[in-house]
């Protein structure tokens, strides 16, 4: 893992932007905490800016957790069709997409539409999951919990299958975490039981569209995030064991990068 972490390295020659720029689509009304905490994970792995596109009613809500976020919003509570052209004209900014983090039930052909549009590298996360089977995957990081694997297996009959079939590569989160690409599999067990607190999924999807934005291959961002992650995790563990927070995790992902250098 050395090997990808030392991609990370910082030029001396780097400008604004030179480490990507990172767009989000997520959060509704209820759920308007995991598009913020998938946007300051990216910048914690070194993206230089995260621009979230959220739901026009959660804005101020997912504004207000931090002013290092640029937002903008979709029309209503619920992506639709209507705002895919916002989508696209975020990824046109953007070096990598992460699509669904809060999302609040996302209708399909938008989900599919925006596969289909965007140019960039995307990972497909939480709600936009379903919505988007049966659509373009190919060159994507799909990062599904327990319930999205039940969904895609039901599907695809296994996410071995699905990840030959479709081009996607697949991050399935748990105690070891197992990452599929093609015929190879990968395996990552850094990380603590702590971390099965709320918002450390949408830390992940975060942490690797910034990996996609810095240049990462869909494989390697793949491969590397859960192990920033579950490192981040261990960190964080070490301080407040049960009863760490996602925001812990975020906030050692400096440190998890360095701990292996």
């Amino acid at each position: 893992m050395e090997e990808l972490v030392s991609k990370l390295s910082e030029s001396p020659d780097a400008e604004k932007g030179d480490r990507g720029r990172l767009g989000i689509v997520g959060g509704s009304i209820e759920f308007a905490g995991p598009p913020a905490l998938a946007g300051l994970a990216a910048l914690r792995t070194g993206t230089d800016v995260t621009k979230v596109l959220t739901s026009e009613v959660a804005i101020e809500v997912v504004a207000g957790f931090s002013p290092n976020l640029l937002t903008n919003r979709f029309t209503g509570d619920v992506l639709t069709e209507d705002s895919v052209g916002k989508v696209v004209t975020l990824a046109e900014w953007s070096d990598a997409l992460v699509v669904g983090p809060g999302l609040e039930s996302p209708h399909p052909d938008a989900v599919r539409g925006i596969l289909e549009r965007v140019a960039v590298p995307t990972v497909v996360d939480a709600a936009a999951i379903g919505p988007a089977l049966g659509g373009p995957f190919e060159g994507t990081v799909v990062t599904p919990d327990t319930a999205e694997v039940e969904r895609i297996e039901t599907e695809y009959s296994s996410l071995d299958a699905f990840a030959r079939e479709t081009g996607a590569v697949v991050v399935s989160k748990g105690a070891e975490d197992v990452i599929y690409a093609g015929d190879e599999r990968f395996r990552n067990d850094e990380g603590t039981p702590s971390m099965t607190v709320a918002g450390t999924g949408d830390s992940l999807a975060g942490v690797v569209g910034s990996l996609l934005g810095e240049g990462f291959d869909p494989v390697d961002a793949a491969r590397l995030g859960p192990w920033i992650v579950g490192r981040a995790g261990e960190l964080a563990d070490d301080e407040y064991g049960i009863g760490l927070l996602a925001t812990d995790l975020i906030e050692r992902i400096p440190a998890a990068i360095r701990s292996s250098r």
